[in-house]
């Protein structure tokens, strides 16, 4: 693939570009989901999966630091398989690589170590996607310190009404945090407030 299409896809996926993210989507699924299900993965975890790993992408691309000497394709590969590969450690289950090991993905050496990912912020931004616009309007002005006047504001509502909003958005957050299959996974200590601390 040329470079400048390389820069077209990075500008689209940095700008929320929806035809960009469609044929990104439809270009690296059928890949990720393939390693995925050959390695004791479902189509739900094929799903998770391109979901972490597009978020790990995003946040790469927006890194004045970001650089590649391969295609955006098979760095976002190599981003999914290595969660992946951390999430079965994690499960204790055998994973018969074979051919996988020998695999050559280029990751520049000052990308972040894949196998270290903190995944409590993977798993709130995940769920942070899937809010409503007004949801993420909310939280996004309470997560920047803005007063609940400057959130009303900017909203066009009461301070009542906002400070209610975000209580709401708040409380939804934390429940589907809480019931992901993969916060259990991450035995966050069973204390209750523990996943309140990933989005307070």
């Amino acid at each position: 693939m040329g470079y400048v299409n390389e820069i077209k896809i990075f500008n689209g996926i940095i700008a929320g570009d929806q035809k960009i993210l469609n044929l990104f989507y439809e270009k690296n699924f059928t890949t990720v989901h393939s390693f995925i299900i050959q390695n004791s993965g479902n189509e739900s975890d094929s799903e998770d999966i391109f979901q972490d790993g597009f978020i790990i992408l995003y946040k790469q691309l927006k890194s004045d630091s970001f650089h590649i000497d391969c295609s955006i394709h098979t760095y976002f590969y190599g981003i999914c398989k290595n969660v992946w590969m951390n999430r079965l450690r994690r499960k204790f289950k055998v994973i018969c690589c074979g051919a996988i090991d020998k695999l050559i993905i280029k990751i520049e050496q000052q990308s972040v170590d894949l196998a270290e990912i903190d995944e409590k912020e993977l798993l709130y931004r995940k769920h942070f996607l899937k809010l409503t616009c007004k949801c993420k309007e909310v939280l996004t002005s309470f997560f920047d310190g803005k007063s609940m006047k400057e959130t009303a504001l900017a909203m066009q509502c009461s301070e009542g009404y906002a400070r209610k909003n975000k209580f709401e958005c708040k409380k939804n957050l934390i429940q589907m945090i809480e019931n992901d299959p993969v916060y259990k996974e991450l035995a966050l200590i069973s204390k209750s407030d523990d996943v309140k601390k990933i989005v307070i």
